[in-house]
């Protein structure tokens, strides 16, 4: 861009002059033959340089270069006063109130040029400079934000990380049964070797998670993720993208990239549950993962490293799986460099008191309730009963006693049992109250049934029957003790 050079001065033959003289050497000229004009246009176009004229009706040049002075968008600006008037005390003056030169009337043109060149660059460059000044100070305030909120999500990771190690702590693994306290010395010796994959076996509802999170979050691995994923609820089609993530346009709807489960793992645990329904193809490609820590995202063409330690489990016995070719036999021995065996609670009865007080406590305090006792006859049933669906039906068991008790200790008549040797209830035909009749007009009556169908549905599960209405599970308990 031409430097830019605005002329304030009445006198047309002056105007003439430098107009003339100037634009032939690429200045781009502005013209005001008022003070008040002169002082707005300054502002507005911020030119590199003011050729100002001292003597002008109304404000003089004097007045006029005070004000320039005074305002932030038009200070910077290098004025040159332009004047018949050589006494020392104009000049004098004229530099007292901020110009940068002083030049006497008639012109001499050439020397006209060479200031003018001098100012114009020294503009220039002081405006750049400035720019790059404010810039940079940008870029710092930038940075210390940057750093700041760095500073504060890590502190919050620093309190998340140790909250959570408190809450998966491997003393909340309740029980003092000889089998208890082998898992939980297993959970401690594994726990010192963030680097090594393990696989948790064990029935449905034994735990096999929890022992996943006691593992993570005990070692060193604690400050990173924690992700699960559960393999057989996985779309075939899916489960390559799901775990190693897809570029955008790696097929149709993948309209962005996407991380994977290693990738959302990375510095963490990747928790692999239900290892035993993964497909053939995937069981290949995550070997190849756990042996050289890279993978290749869906559509990609660059390996990405990551840093991970597997946690597998399931309920299925791999080995059956082995010989039937379902499973690879070089997974299974890259996943089972450790191996922890949960225990079902019907082989460890003498956990059932203790597990069941601390579901007591920790329910009710969930729910809202003031702490219960139970029975010993209640007691004595839930240390007769087999639990098919192992620790996690023991807390199915105590929360619904919780909602069914109204305010009172829990005794025999508050505990939902399957019956023993019966096998699970088959869907009734349609009738009142069953998913296909229709819902009461009523709102509330309505809600009440919706809600009476979640609880059948799920077997009285208060925290997956809240998932499937759509409503927090304190809203939930709220509804049913009302």
């Amino acid at each position: 861009m031409p430097p830019k050079i605005l002329i304030i001065d009445d006198n047309p033959d002056n105007i003439l002059v430098l107009t003339e003289t100037l634009e032939p050497h690429g200045y781009e000229i502005f013209l005001a033959s008022k003070s008040d004009q002169g002082i707005k246009l300054a502002g507005t176009i911020q030119p590199d340089v003011i050729l100002l004229d001292i003597v002008m009706p109304g404000k003089d040049g004097f007045a006029v270069c005070e004000i320039l002075k005074s305002h932030d968008r038009t200070r910077d600006i290098p004025i040159v006063f332009l004047s018949s008037r050589q006494e020392m005390q104009s000049i004098v003056r004229g530099f007292e109130i901020g110009a940068v030169d002083y030049i006497t009337k008639p012109f001499r043109m050439p020397e006209v040029l060479a200031r003018l060149k001098t100012h114009s660059d020294n503009s220039r460059m002081s405006r750049e400079l400035k720019e790059r000044n404010q810039q940079l100070e940008a870029e710092i305030h930038r940075r210390q934000i940057a750093e700041s909120d760095k500073q504060a999500a890590e502190q919050r990771l620093s309190t998340l990380s140790s909250r959570e190690s408190r809450r998966w702590d491997v003393q909340r693994l309740i029980g003092q049964s000889p089998e208890a306290r082998q898992i939980r010395s297993e959970i401690e010796r594994l726990q010192s070797f963030p680097s090594v994959s393990a696989l948790v076996t064990g029935e449905s509802g034994t735990g096999k998670e929890l022992v996943a999170r006691a593992i993570h979050y005990g070692s060193a691995r604690r400050a990173g993720p924690f992700h699960a994923v559960n393999c057989a609820a996985i779309p075939a089609e899916l489960t390559e993208s799901v775990f190693f993530g897809h570029v955008k346009g790696a097929f149709t709807g993948a309209t962005s990239d996407r991380k994977g489960s290693f990738e959302l793992a990375d510095g963490g645990t990747l928790f692999l549950d239900e290892i035993g329904d993964m497909d053939l193809l995937l069981q290949t490609k995550l070997l190849r993962v756990l042996e050289d820590g890279e993978f290749t995202p869906v559509g990609g063409t660059q390996p990405r490293k990551v840093d991970v330690r597997v946690v597998a489990a399931t309920n299925a016995d791999l080995s059956a799986k082995i010989a039937a070719g379902k499973f690879r036999q070089d997974l299974y021995f890259r996943l089972a460099r450790y191996i922890i065996r949960t225990v079902p609670l019907r082989k460890r009865p003498s956990d059932i008191p203790l597990m069941t007080q601390h579901f007591l406590v920790s329910l009710a305090s969930e729910m809202g309730l003031a702490p219960r006792k139970i029975s010993e006859e209640a007691q004595a049933l839930l240390q007769s009963y087999t639990f098919p669906g192992n620790v996690r039906e023991l807390r199915n068991i105590i929360e619904r006693a919780l909602i069914e008790s109204a305010g009172k200790n829990i005794g025999p008549e508050h505990l939902y049992l399957m019956p023993e040797g019966e096998p699970l209830p088959v869907p009734e035909e349609p009738g009142p109250g069953s998913p296909s009749s229709p819902l009461p007009l009523n709102v509330k009556a309505a809600e009440d049934e919706l809600i009476r169908r979640a609880l059948k549905e799920t077997d009285g599960n208060v925290s997956e029957a809240a998932k499937r209405l759509g409503m927090h599970r304190s809203r939930l308990y709220r509804r049913l003790r009302s």
